[in-house]
């Protein structure tokens, strides 16, 4: 129900149910780079808010206190349940968990607390929803500004802002939260369009959850909250010790590096994964709060696993993650980040990878595209070559890792904004070779309809995405403009210009690089 194409069309959101320690349990499979982090948000928001009630929901985009970067707005909502008059006679003694394959004892049901209800007590379970908005102000349309250094230069803060209160939407104290500052949003009716849409989905949420627990019982539906992180947990420590130590370096377009070295304890199923060694806190905007670092770390260490099962918190327990505080991994307020959710998350996984010599790099980058004027903004990834591995060769024009949205249909930009798709196709030869080629990037031109700010924050293309165990380099991206007058210049990764009518923005994404020697024989 949202209004932004962004989340309507792109699906550039993620919902999440997490416990009553704010650790998640499950998710839909939307964005990675958002639900590695959003507990984070809910741990956030319950140290600010220490006495919660029902009907309260809150929004949160501080990246130094549970966010990433400000466009992604998270929506945190606390979910009571009236207690059972008795325990359940069935509840298997404390600390047990049922198998696998057993069926939750039922116990006495649970009544939901509803949203103008009474009741005290600690919260049950929590539902999240995260959407990057279109716009939440800042110096650029789009709150994408390539060459940000504070963080107010990129948007409007939320503090785990009180939106809803006994069930009803504070719409007069939102729409303030969301006009103050020196760059207030540009569209606020939109902004909270999306956020009552992202309430919904919380709601939603929250009342299968409690119909959840009025059919089995509090008790059953809490061990199995417990259970699938468990079992995550020791899916997760069988995967570790098939793995081995290792290091990777991954270099970054204008600055900054990201080291890790990986320590595996194959006997206890652990490992150590210490990003200290990495860049200095950067003057740029690649700076990434270590909530996205976990993100990475969670998304990778789950795409190892064969095991069926829900992306969770218990994921995370077999890892002891080290970043250095005050580098470009954990870096001090009020720093800029907005590209580090969106780039430098994508370097990170592609480090782990290598050190793990998993996957060789994928394009890097998730292309951040944006433009817009004062009524009008849009948002959007482009997709690229993903790396190859020891069984497969890389997929072509894809979106990978951290990212997993859509671009948004031509028939629908092309309504709601004065551009026009000129071309879109894959961008041939742009993979890595090697025994297993990388993927191919994609090749998008923008033609302008009308005069508008247009910015692209990208990276890999200083630094090409590096192959594996003797694979080939891929190819980096570029990008261009091509005037209504014909003539033609080329773009650093990351820019800002301003556009006129019948001008034409030329972007092509990097490919993915190869695994293995092309003759065959693995480096």
């Amino acid at each position: 129900t949202a209004h932004s194409v962004n989340i309507k069309e792109r699906l550039d959101f993620s919902c999440a149910l997490f416990d009553a320690d704010g650790g998640l349990v499950a998710n839909a499979p939307h964005m990675p780079v958002h639900l590695g982090s959003m507990g984070a948000s809910v741990r956030a928001t319950t140290a600010r808010h220490p006495v919660l009630k029902p009907g309260e929901a809150f929004a949160l985009n501080n990246p130094y206190f549970g966010g990433t970067h400000l466009p992604d707005i998270t929506v945190v909502m606390p979910v009571f349940m009236e207690p059972p008059q008795s325990a359940s006679p069935t509840a298997p003694p404390e600390g047990e968990h049922p198998g696998p394959d057993a069926p939750p004892p039922l116990g006495e049901a649970a009544k939901p607390l509803g949203a103008k209800q009474g009741g005290g007590g600690l919260p049950a379970f929590y539902v999240a929803a995260r959407g990057h908005h279109a716009d939440v102000g800042g110096v650029q349309p789009g709150s994408m500004p390539p060459f940000s250094t504070t963080l107010d230069e990129e948007g409007v803060l939320l503090d785990a802002v009180p939106i809803m209160q006994d069930g009803r939407f504070l719409e007069a104290e939102t729409r303030e939260a969301l006009l103050t500052g020196r760059w207030p949003a540009r569209a606020p009716d939109r902004n909270i369009a999306d956020l009552k849409a992202q309430i919904a989905a919380c709601q939603a949420g929250a009342a299968a959850v409690a119909a959840m627990i009025e059919a089995y019982g509090p008790d059953a539906v809490a061990r199995y909250m417990t259970f699938v992180q468990k079992n995550a947990e020791q899916a997760v420590r069988r995967a570790v010790t098939k793995l081995h130590d290792g290091a990777a370096r991954v270099p970054m377009d204008g600055g900054g590096e990201i080291v890790v070295t990986i320590k595996v304890d194959a006997a206890a199923g652990e490992a150590v994964l210490d990003f200290s060694g990495s860049a200095d806190q950067l003057a740029s905007n690649f700076n990434a709060p270590s909530a996205i670092v976990d993100a990475a770390a969670l998304y990778v260490f789950r795409s190892l696993v064969d095991d069926d099962i829900p992306l969770n918190a218990g994921c995370l327990t077999p890892l002891k993650i080290i970043t250095r505080h005050g580098s470009m991994l954990d870096p001090e307020p009020p720093a800029a980040v907005v590209a580090g959710n969106v780039e430098t998350s994508q370097h990170v996984v592609d480090a782990l990878y290598a050190a793990l010599e998993v996957m060789a790099n994928s394009q890097g980058t998730m292309n951040n595209f944006t433009f817009g004027d004062e009524d009008r903004q849009y948002y959007e990834t482009i997709c690229g070559g993903a790396g190859a591995t020891m069984r497969r060769a890389g997929t072509s024009a894809v979106h990978s890792h951290m990212t997993n949205s859509r671009l948004t249909d031509p028939e629908i930009l092309e309504r709601r904004f004065p551009v026009r798709v000129e071309t879109f196709h894959t961008r041939a030869g742009s993979g890595g070779a090697g025994l297993h080629r990388g993927g191919d990037g994609a090749v998008r031109h923008m033609r302008f309809l009308a005069p508008m700010e247009v910015a692209l924050l990208s990276s890999r293309r200083s630094h090409s995405p590096q192959g594996i165990c003797g694979g080939g380099a891929a190819l980096p991206g570029r990008q261009r403009l091509r005037t209504a007058d014909g003539a033609v210049r080329d773009l650093t990764g990351c820019f800002s210009i301003s556009v006129r009518p019948g001008d034409i923005v030329e972007i092509e994404t990097p490919g993915g690089g190869g695994f293995g020697a092309p003759n065959g024989d693995p480096a």
